[in-house]
């Protein structure tokens, strides 16, 4: 496409909502008739279709490849191959197996970003309708060019972004775009002023929806160009950021590559040329030496235990897009929320309703029509108050949109606002089917109110008008009492009213009515001017989910902040936050004091600032990214195409999965099933649990891994026989390095898990405690298993029955260190550690049959060179294991108490 060509439309200057419809139709040599197939033919070349780019996908073989660039992946490569070197088949296999399961989970996450600009071409209608030369059709969207008249009907979706030249109570639902939770009343007079996106009323934009009314536009941009264009061009310019569990695996490989081969080298240099062993005894050695450090089944497990997080965090409604994510959740100190469909619901609910004498509260939560009208906490009956029964029919009789229950989900067609009055028609109960509309003053931008004519069967008529407080008010010369009898008019009280109502975020109406005869079937706007009783004002607003509510507290609790991101009024979202809790709510910054500020104040005012409002893509991904350079681990949250940017950008992108778009989908790392902000919380507590699953994984697979090594190593540079031969430790990593593992990543969330608050997302895999522990571990294995060694040759066993009992000394010590490993930062001594889950004890018991396997069976005595050995032999082995592990706990209780003596002091 001609880039610059359309931008030259798409940024005129002035704006295109600053110019009148016919300058634009002037600039863009263009009519009311429309184009002919003459100028079609040259646009349709010079700008190209009405569509987004495609994005280049690097072939599949090249994605599949790349995922072996990785140096731990190269360590396993090596492992196998020297495994299969040793003619160690069914090691080999397991290696081979892990690094081909890494690959395709790779290869399955990759491009997504890919996935986000295709979900961002559904947001194009397929279809447009338009003028040209002079005839209207009917043709495919793609084929639009800047020019084309396109015409605009309720339900259509904006296929181009236009600049309105007819509007007829047109209306536009533009909530995926700006975030604003109200159709946008649409008009052609050019605005006098610089306006965002969600002010730009006689602007049309590509992928919004028209929710009533009628309309003509002159397509102004086209494809990348159009607004939702640009936001596919920050998805496509943004760096998606590593996780920390992915840069600290990084870090963890390299450490592991480098300590591993230069023990080995140096104990090869030592063997050979100081103890002077032959140089191939010495290699076959080192290898098994290099096979018993490598914590082959560690990516294996990592993965498991990131799947496993994922299946728990699916039945809290949860679904995680990309495996790492979900540990990253547990690093969030910051969420960037959405307002519309995220703490709130999406839908419009009347919550006060103010008559002459009363003000009454609406209880209840968006269409549903559960809920009740209360006066001072107690339940309002209608046949108590006469004019607020008027107040709800007029609000039900003076609509045109409908309610309709969709499997269990009330959903509105038409103005959210007007499905808001019939629920509260619902809610008392009240029958409107006698009622017949005779004739209709539809809803207008310039006379701001709408009006109906409507019978009833006992030869009841009226005139019921809606519309903006200060219009109605003025067509009224009487309001309404309780009784229903009429008195007069005070109409500063009324101003005053709905300033009050609408200082608290809520939008307000006012409805009047005017009895009539029964003969009158036609109505006429002079006919209402100063004749109308004014019946009341309405406040509607879209309510915070009550269950946001206790979410949002728990954050704070643990530690975490929350930052409310909206295209909404000031005025609403500071309601919002309000209701919340948000703390500052009555701070609130604009998106156009955002555009005035320059970095160093936003670094300042961020900090102190919960609510943002008025918001475009930019300024939100500016907002994720000021607080990402402030070392913030942000998570944003949100449902529509203007929130994808900022999504994919944040450390943890949450989409709703309801109401959310495609684009939003594709562009986060989780998905919300029920559109529940609580349920972000239940993620978080999760991404914490996986963390510190990850985190026992690590503690119990590295010590052990020492211990398996460190036998080697002091075996070789004392000039001894080896206590387990490389066979048999072979056998134990393949038993016991996953199956151990994997039972830790079943352990449940520990009870102070939300009370702590976010780790730091720098925090070392490898710390000085798991160095120390380490340390500790791979000594009392040490120890251990030379001692059960020694103690066998001199009680005249041997050989092979000396390394029986050493290999299954080391499986009772890896055993006993999983039950205190379990505990890391308690008392592993207690019922509750005792007892354990069942897949602990599930896999103990596996690994224990196998172990009297390959000690008793015969036929395992040649492959494992093992002998069965006797039975106080093997109490032997078990007691040694409970002394491991009451060494081990004594230490922990002797740290755990001097870091108590330092917290006090």
């Amino acid at each position: 496409m001609n880039q610059k060509a359309n931008e030259h439309f798409a940024e005129s200057i002035p704006p295109l909502y600053q110019q009148t419809s016919q300058q634009v139709l002037e600039n863009l040599k263009s009519s009311t008739k429309g184009l002919d197939e003459h100028q079609v033919y040259e646009r349709l070349t010079a700008y190209g279709r009405n569509q987004f780019d495609k994005v280049k996908i690097k072939p599949a073989y090249l994605r599949f490849a790349a995922q072996f660039h990785n140096i731990l992946i190269y360590i396993l490569l090596g492992s196998a191959l020297i495994t299969l070197f040793l003619e160690h088949w069914i090691d080999a296999l397991v290696i081979g197996a892990v690094v081909i399961a890494n690959a395709i989970i790779g290869f399955i996450q990759e491009g997504k970003a890919e996935q986000a600009m295709n979900a961002m071409r559904q947001l194009l209608s397929h279809k447009a309708s338009v003028i040209r030369s002079g005839e209207r059709q009917t043709i495919s969207a793609e084929l639009l060019v800047p020019g084309d008249i396109v015409i605009l009907e309720a339900g259509d979706r904006i296929p181009a972004d236009l600049r309105l030249i007819e509007s007829y109570s047109l209306q536009t639902q533009e909530a995926i775009l700006t975030g604003e939770s109200m159709p946008v009343l649409k008009q052609t007079t050019p605005l006098t002023k610089t306006a965002i996106l969600a002010d730009q009323s006689c602007m049309g934009f590509a992928g919004t929806l028209v929710s009533s009314g009628q309309g003509k536009g002159v397509v102004t941009a086209t494809g990348m160009n159009s607004e939702v264009g640009k936001i596919s061009h920050l998805l496509l310019d943004i760096e998606v950021l590593e996780t920390p569990l992915v840069q600290q695996m990084k870090v963890f490989a390299r450490w592991l590559t480098a300590m591993i081969l230069t023990i080995a080298g140096l104990i090869l240099i030592y063997g050979h040329f100081v103890l002077q062993y032959p140089f191939d005894q010495m290699f076959i050695a080192v290898v098994g030496l290099s096979v018993a450090a490598i914590p082959e089944g560690l990516p294996a497990v990592l993965t498991i235990t990131l799947a496993i997080g994922v299946r728990k965090m699916a039945a809290q409604n949860a679904i995680v897009r990309r495996l790492p994510a979900i540990e990253a959740v547990g690093t969030i100190d910051v969420i960037c929320t959405d307002k519309t469909g995220t703490l709130t619901s999406n839908e419009m609910m009347v919550a006060t309703l103010r008559t002459t004498n009363h003000t009454f509260q609406v209880t209840g939560h968006g269409y549903q029509p559960d809920g009740d009208i209360v006066l001072n906490g107690v339940h309002a009956a209608l046949q108590d108050h006469h004019s607020l029964a008027l107040l709800v029919r007029a609000g039900c009789l003076c609509n045109d949109a409908k309610l309709s229950n969709q499997n269990g989900n009330w959903i509105v067609e038409g103005d959210p606002m007007e499905g808001a009055l019939h629920a509260l028609g619902l809610k008392t109960n009240l029958s409107f089917i006698e009622w017949q509309r005779t004739d209709t003053i539809p809803f207008d931008a310039g006379r701001r109110y709408m009006a109906t004519l409507n019978h009833d069967h006992q030869h009841h008529t009226a005139i019921y008008v809606k519309g903006a407080p200060e219009q109605v008010i003025a067509m009224c010369s009487s309001q309404t009492d309780a009784s229903g009898t009429a008195q007069a008019l005070d109409t500063q009280f009324w101003l005053e009213q709905a300033h009050q109502i609408a200082a608290t975020g809520q939008r307000v109406l006012a409805l009047a009515w005017l009895p009539t005869d029964d003969s009158h079937t036609v109505l006429s706007d002079d006919e209402l001017q100063g004749k109308l009783s004014l019946l009341g004002l309405v406040g509607l607003i879209d309510p915070p989910k009550p269950e946001a509510i206790a979410a949002v507290k728990e954050c704070f609790e643990a530690g975490i902040q929350v930052k409310m991101i909206t295209g909404d009024h000031g005025a609403t979202a500071t309601a919002i936050g309000h209701q919340i809790g948000l703390s500052n709510s009555s701070k609130v910054i604009t998106g156009a004091e955002l555009d005035q500020m320059d970095q160093p104040t936003l670094i300042t005012e961020i900090e102190r600032c919960n609510i943002f409002a008025r918001t475009t893509p930019e300024h939100k991904l500016r907002l994720v990214t000021t607080l990402q350079s402030l070392n913030h681990r942000v998570a944003m949250t949100g449902d529509g195409v203007n929130d994808a940017p900022a999504l994919k950008r944040a450390h943890a992108g949450i989409a709703m999965g309801k109401k959310g778009s495609d684009v939003t989908k594709e562009s986060a790392e989780l998905v919300l099933v029920d559109d529940n902000f609580a349920t972000i919380v239940a993620a978080i507590r999760q991404g914490r649990t996986v963390y510190d699953n990850l985190k026992k994984v690590i503690s119990w697979t590295l010590p052990t891994n020492a211990g398996e090594a460190m036998t080697i190593v002091v075996a070789l540079l004392a000039g001894m026989t080896l206590p387990i031969t490389p066979v048999q430790i072979l056998w134990i990593n393949l038993i016991t390095a996953i199956t151990l593992g994997i039972a830790l990543a079943f352990e449940p969330t520990e009870a102070n898990t939300m009370k702590r608050p976010p780790r730091h997302h720098k925090e070392a895999l490898l710390d000085a405690h798991l160095t120390w522990h380490m340390v500790f571990v791979a000594v009392i294995f040490l120890s251990a298993v030379f001692g059960i060694f020694n103690y066998a040759i001199q009680a005249g066993k041997t050989i092979e029955y000396a390394q029986t009992m050493a290999m299954n000394t080391l499986v009772v010590l890896e055993i006993f260190h999983l039950f205190f490993i379990r505990n890391i930062h308690g008392t592993s001594i207690n019922w509750q550690a005792i007892k354990g889950t069942p897949i602990i004890w599930f896999t103990v018991i596996t690994i224990m049959l196998a172990q009297l396997a390959i000690t008793y069976i015969p036929l395992f005595h040649s492959v494992f060179h093992t002998e069965a050995i006797q039975l106080n032999d093997g109490l032997l082995i078990i007691m040694i294991g409970v002394i491991a592990f009451a060494i081990m706990e004594l230490e922990k209780q002797l740290r755990l108490m001097i870091r108590r003596v330092n917290r006090l002091v």
